[in-house]
């Protein structure tokens, strides 16, 4: 038994073509994703169409991840201040407003988490950031890592949103991180997704790496002008798409930080301009 492991495409439909391009190439008909299906680039509604089409040729399982809940957060009336022009929230609105009913009821429908179990192999416990919360990152050797080899008798557990690779043991089991397909962290500007494998009542995985047009990824951002619509937003998109090492969080996280140096509070969400491109220039060096 095969299956395919694919977590945080955000919304880069070259890179999930390719992955789907190697899938069928190796025979594998069954496909666990982790969740955050669009969110930083151009086309979402394409992302869109491509899963529906395989929902119908590959047996899937979709996870819910925490760009589909912000999605949803929104369908309901909340965070009413995402605007254009603006690189806290301009990915969020444009996004969002190229989302359909459709599109929202199938991620409102989405697990947080699910369990499968394939005959006598190990139990498979799968989630986006991990048992406790969407938004969490399970890092090596973590006490939440190790809390969560501590909640579940699953022999693997399966995560994203780190969007960076990881193989993590403990008490005879294995947490996985399949990286990402869409916007990897120290990837080489590869996109990434893992496979597993039933062998012998024990599970072996394989992660694989592939290359993919970058520089067409990158031209959409310009076709869809988000570099107007989330300046400093996009400047990241483009720095993880080609070099894959200082994620948005990072970048976030230190324009916050010089708001608060200089106004002695918290800006998010509304940091003006000027925070973002100090700390764009202090992170990718530019």
């Amino acid at each position: 038994m095969k299956i395919a492991v694919l977590s945080d495409i955000h919304g880069n439909h070259i890179a999930l073509k390719r992955c789907m391009e190697e899938l069928k190439k190796r025979d594998i008909k069954k496909i666990i994703f982790l969740g955050d299906y669009v969110g930083e680039l151009a086309y979402p509604q394409k992302i869109m169409k491509m899963l529906r089409e395989i929902a119908q040729d590959y047996e899937c399982t979709f996870l819910r991840g925490n760009k589909e809940d912000y999605w949803l957060e929104r369908e309901m009336g909340g965070n009413s201040g995402w605007r254009e022009k603006d690189s806290t929230t301009g990915m969020l609105y444009y996004a969002y407003k190229h989302l359909t009913e459709e599109d929202l009821k199938f991620f409102g429908k989405l697990p947080y988490v699910q369990v499968f179990h394939f005959g006598d192999l190990p139990a498979v416990a799968a989630y986006h950031g991990s048992h406790n919360q969407r938004g969490e990152k399970l890092r090596t050797n973590s006490d939440n890592s190790k809390q969560l080899f501590d909640d579940t008798d699953a022999g693997v557990i399966l995560c994203g949103h780190t969007h960076i690779r990881k193989e993590i043991l403990g008490n005879g089991r294995m947490l996985l991180n399949p990286g990402a397909v869409g916007m990897p962290l120290l990837s080489s500007g590869k996109s990434q997704f893992m496979i597993l494998s039933g062998e012998n009542r024990g599970w072996k995985h394989e992660f694989v790496d592939l290359e993919y047009d970058v520089e067409a990824v990158i031209q959409e951002l310009n076709e869809e002008n988000l570099y107007e619509i989330a300046p400093c937003w996009t400047k990241i998109t483009e720095h993880m798409l080609r070099n894959g090492t200082i994620s948005h969080g990072t970048v976030l996280n230190r324009a916050n930080q010089l708001y608060y140096e200089e106004n002695g509070r918290w800006g998010w969400p509304n940091l003006p301009e000027k925070y973002w491109e100090q700390a764009v220039k202090e992170c990718l060096k530019g």
